[in-house]
């Protein structure tokens, strides 16, 4: 399952998996159907502002069976007359509610809703693509105060849902992923101060979280890790 298609790491991973996986049943959640669709990917509609939506869609999603992996791709950084803020002075209430409602509220539903879907009798994985900028103690700039809290909000979140559910389900291994720096819509802002090799495409980003996905245990779940594998410290 991946949540969100509107972003160049959300379309990477779904091509990736069906490409991967070419009898897994793959399912891509967005807000409105996209314009170009994948061969062999289902796709369905989902709002974000409406739980009842995210309930029936995990119905949906399982209807055939339990969940091995659940990607939840969403997120919000700068737009609609938003960016990250430089100075306390740029603070303001929509900023923060909008971020927090994006970046954190909505993954904790998403999680609510297709947790409970995963598969018990093998590993599955509940993955949030998450960002360094939002760990505590790596934080050496300051700025972006609303984005930056409201991605350590989900990662509080990550944690806590996976203290939750490894009493019922031993098998489940619940992360943040930090992407690296895309070459995406999300970045263009800012990739002046980027070295061209930590500018990533889209699809080597996937393909190397793909990986780190594919090496982690139960025992690592509640954590947030980097496209190289490297755990990210709160």
């Amino acid at each position: 399952m991946i949540i969100g298609c509107s972003g160049a790491i959300s379309i990477a991973f779904a091509k990736r998996l069906s490409d991967k996986y070419e009898n897994a049943n793959i399912h891509v959640f967005c807000r409105q159907e996209p314009q170009k669709l994948l061969p062999g990917v289902s796709y369905g509609v989902i709002n974000y502002e409406d739980e009842s939506s995210i309930e029936k869609s995990a119905l949906k999603a399982s209807s055939n069976g339990p969940i091995d992996l659940v990607i939840v791709a969403t997120g919000f950084l700068h737009g609609n007359s938003i960016m990250p803020e430089r100075s306390l002075k740029e603070v303001s209430l929509e900023k923060f509610q909008y971020l927090f409602r994006i970046n954190a509220i909505n993954p904790a539903l998403i999680a609510k809703h297709f947790l409970p879907k995963l598969n018990k009798e093998s590993f599955s994985f509940f993955a949030a693509l998450s960002a360094r900028i939002g760990s505590i103690s790596d934080n050496r700039l300051g700025g972006w105060y609303a984005y930056r809290a409201s991605k350590a909000a989900l990662n509080m979140i990550i944690k806590n849902a996976a203290i939750e559910l490894e009493r019922t389900n031993k098998n489940a291994v619940i992360v943040g992923l930090h992407p690296g720096t895309v070459d995406s819509d999300l970045s263009k802002p800012f990739q002046g101060s980027v070295p061209k090799d930590k500018l990533f495409t889209a699809d080597y980003s996937t393909e190397r979280l793909l990986e780190v996905l594919e090496d982690l245990t139960p025992q690592q779940s509640g954590k947030c890790f980097a496209w190289d594998g490297k755990e990210i410290l709160p």
